[in-house]
């Protein structure tokens, strides 16, 4: 395949080692807003790289993987996909709703294939917790509990064009909860705080985050969150029902715990779901 990158950044260059190691992929072309630093990365990897970053979209490739800064995402899927081009992007999509829909018609129209970057779609832990979920070894699912962490926050020149914490890390928990239950968020309360350096607060974010989030089922769901965890990079998920408690991400060694209840329901007794 020869493949197009857009985005030479930390996650891009990330992505760009991937791809030159697949035995799948050919040839790979480089594009930035910054030239010179598309260029590095290219001529570190042996790869090519445009002066233009859109002229990356013309080069006659089979896909390209979008790795750009937030706001400059959503434009350039629909660029792609207007030129008949398979996406793969980093999250999220674009900043708003709105941003969102429109790259998104302009993919169904052009019928091409687009793949976000949730990756806990594909991990181990989460598919065993989501065939647990389905098997009904958990029984009715009456609460989900979440974390998520950082172990220290992004560089301050990332903050003003991520997002802000719900977009850029909680997304990830958002998308998790929705796919893994099946169910769409009905209501969400959120709040936040800043705990840490200012820059947060200069840019209208915040560090450290929870919120409450109700599905359309009526489940309850928990998310906790911040950019600076002393104890290192925390992903968790709880699936609390009425058989057991299924936990995604309790440490490197065990993705994956079943808690058996303490006490046997009579049986035949009705818990709703």
């Amino acid at each position: 395949m020869r493949l197009g990158l857009l985005g030479a950044g930390r996650i891009g260059a990330f992505h760009a080692a991937t791809l030159r190691d697949h035995p799948l992929v050919e040839h790979l072309v480089v594009g930035d807003i910054d030239p010179c630093r598309a260029a590095a990365l290219a001529d570190k990897l042996g790869a090519d790289a445009t002066d233009d970053p859109l002229g990356v979209l013309d080069a006659s490739l089979d896909a390209v993987v979008i790795a750009t800064t937030t706001a400059a995402h959503g434009a350039l899927v629909g660029q792609a996909a207007d030129r008949g081009l398979p996406v793969f992007c980093e999250k999220p999509v674009a900043l708003d709703v709105a941003g969102t829909r429109s790259a998104l018609e302009r993919v169904a129209s052009a019928g091409v294939p687009l793949q976000v970057g949730f990756q806990r779609r594909f991990d181990a832990g989460y598919l065993r917790a989501s065939q647990a979920l389905r098997e009904g070894a958990v029984g009715t699912l009456h609460a989900v509990r979440m974390v998520g962490a950082d172990p220290a926050p992004p560089h301050p020149s990332y903050l003003p064009g991520s997002g802000g914490i719900f977009r850029d890390l909680h997304i990830h928990d958002f998308d998790a909860l929705r796919w893994l239950t099946g169910r769409e968020i009905a209501r969400v309360y959120a709040t936040g705080a800043n705990r840490g350096a200012p820059e947060f607060g200069e840019c209208g974010d915040v560090d450290t985050a929870a919120c409450l989030l109700w599905l359309d089922d009526g489940t309850l769901a928990t998310l906790t969150g911040s950019r600076y965890n002393g104890a290192g990079y925390d992903i968790r998920m709880e699936l609390a029902g009425t058989h057991s408690t299924i936990v995604v991400g309790l440490d490197d060694r065990t993705p994956l715990r079943s808690c058996e209840p303490a006490v046997s329901w009579p049986a035949g007794r009705s818990w709703g779901g």
